[in-house]
């Protein structure tokens, strides 16, 4: 018999994050309905496989950046439910002390370093993430996360050139939910194919189906594999989708019922809970218990979010760089 190429343990942990993930996604749209998040929210729901094939490739010395559509990759990198919430709500026991909010989670503890509200902005500061670790001699490779609206920005062609270059050990990856915005990719670009945008590099690239976590771990684990030998830089287009609009405030007509019943047909989460259910890893009576578990962890994190101070005035001048120029005379 062949041996399996995912282990048991690697499938229920890719369900619970999966499930963790939603059910926080689905929570913070409540309290968004609430008022008790404000201001811009970006949820996850659907493209949970992503970050799930990602979590169970990487290394504990490797890190991880993206854009603002974050929470799934917070959790991901094992960030508690507690200090997500906590951040989204804008109180001091949030990750960012509850001054970044929903597109600004960061935790150097658990190497994830934004959550970044620029578009395509984090890209060249992946690559330069990814430098540190070269210059370092350290064996840590750089997840560097963006959406298909982010590959039009120009940092993204000057990154991969200077990531070519330089030979840096950084993982590029599209999450290509179909639309930046409202805008489908069709109505943005004559590349469909966007991952071919690395060929003017020649940096290795490949198109994955983003909504399984098998698909998704084995081009993770073999682009990371590549940058620890010291063969640079792999862009990879993850095929996903998002079933909820670009943010709280968008209704999403810019597409049929139709489209988004098709994607929830080849649902991430349903798809793996089948396969454990398959290969009798679980029972569905241990699934169930796994998810009212989730969904206490979640209710206890709007309880914990709820009940930490918002931060005093004074936090205003933490965390903030000071730059002396001493040409300037007082």
């Amino acid at each position: 018999m062949a041996k399996a190429k995912h282990t048991k343990e690697i499938y229920i942990d890719w369900y619970r994050l999966m499930l963790l993930i939603r059910r926080f996604e689905e929570k913070s749209a409540q309290m968004y309905g609430q008022n008790k998040i404000r201001g811009f929210c970006h949820l996850y729901i659907g493209q949970e496989a992503v970050v799930a094939g990602m979590a169970s490739a990487k290394q504990d010395n490797d890190k991880v950046i993206t854009a603002y559509r974050d929470h799934g990759h917070a959790l991901a990198m094992g960030m508690s439910a507690n200090e997500v919430m906590a951040e989204l709500f804008g109180r001091i026991d949030g990750c960012s002390k509850g001054k970044g909010g929903s597109m600004h989670m960061f935790s150097k503890e658990h190497n994830f370093f934004g959550g970044h509200g620029i578009v395509g902005g984090q890209i060249p500061l992946g690559a330069g993430m990814a430098l540190a670790e070269q210059y370092k001699g350290e064996d840590g490779v750089v997840f560097c996360y963006m959406g298909d609206g982010a590959v039009r920005q120009g940092a993204l062609h000057e990154t991969f050139n200077m990531a070519m270059v330089w030979n840096l050990p950084v993982v590029f990856i599209c999450e290509n939910n179909n639309y930046a915005m409202g805008t489908s990719v069709e109505r943005t670009t004559n590349v469909l194919d966007i991952s071919k945008i690395a060929l003017g590099y020649e940096m290795p690239a490949e198109q994955v189906d983003g909504m399984s976590c098998e698909a998704v771990h084995e081009s993770m684990a073999n682009a990371a594999k590549r940058a620890r030998d010291g063969k640079g830089p792999t862009f990879v287009e993850l095929k996903t989708y998002r079933y909820r609009g670009h943010s709280m405030s968008d209704p999403a007509k810019y597409r049929t019922k139709d489209e988004v019943a098709a994607y929830k047909e080849i649902d991430p989460i349903e798809v793996v809970k089948k396969t454990i259910l398959s290969k009798k890893y679980m029972t569905q009576k241990q699934l169930d218990a796994m998810e009212e578990e989730v969904e206490k962890e979640v209710a206890d994190s709007v309880e914990f979010a709820d009940n930490s101070p918002f931060p005093d005035a004074s936090e205003i001048y933490t965390d903030v760089y000071e730059t002396e120029y001493p040409f300037i005379v007082d």
